[in-house]
């Protein structure tokens, strides 16, 4: 394959590069909204409702969230070698996101126990918590990660090392002109010897 990128290879590398900074960009705010509310028990207040964000209910969410942004960055940037760095990053990084929000689906006790003794006091809780939709869309948002991730490690295939465009400047394309009787009679009139080499 030649050094110069195709048209179609720009294309499908931007359309990469954008469609990763944007699910990092969604999954950084899914970790912003309460993921979990509960109620729980304070000795002073009675009953107190206790809500957790996603970024405390699972913290993964945010970093993931940093790390696929720069993602985003590298694929704009990475050679063929380096696009499969980039390819395995963002491939952890889905599964780092739908795995962590998979945990607090299941198991949502376990962030409420921690607020509830962090905001009362006491790690009871007078009722079972309830989730809201957010860590299920960090699921959805996971899943599509890997499945970009196949596509980047496919249409990566096309993509080539950086173009030669700052070739030298004054390099050139063809043959020298062949001078004529008409340029040798033009150099004479102006006092120059066209016997001599420019």
């Amino acid at each position: 394959m030649s050094g110069t990128t195709t048209p179609e290879a720009r294309s499908t590398r931007g359309r990469s590069a954008l469609v990763v900074l944007l699910l990092a960009l969604v999954a950084g705010l899914c970790a912003l909204p309460t993921w979990v509310t509960a109620t729980g028990l304070s000795p002073l207040a009675g009953q107190v409702t206790v809500r957790v964000v996603g970024s405390t209910a699972a913290p993964v969410v945010p970093a993931t969230a940093l790390v696929l942004a720069a993602a985003g960055v590298a694929v704009a940037l990475a050679g063929r070698m380096g696009r499969w760095v980039v390819v395995v990053v963002v491939l952890a990084g889905g599964v780092a996101l739908a795995a962590a929000a998979g945990v607090v689906l299941t198991d949502p006790t376990a962030s409420a126990l921690d607020a509830a003794a962090t905001q009362t006091g006491v790690g009871h809780l007078a009722q079972p918590p309830s989730v809201t939709v957010f860590p299920l869309i960090t699921v959805v948002v996971g899943v599509a990660t890997v499945l970009v991730a196949l596509l980047v490690a496919r249409w990566s295939a096309a993509w080539s090392a950086p173009s030669r465009r700052h070739e030298r400047a004054g390099a050139s394309s063809g043959p020298a002109p062949t001078p004529d009787e008409r340029s040798d009679w033009d150099a004479l009139t102006q006092g120059a010897d066209p016997s001599e080499s420019p």
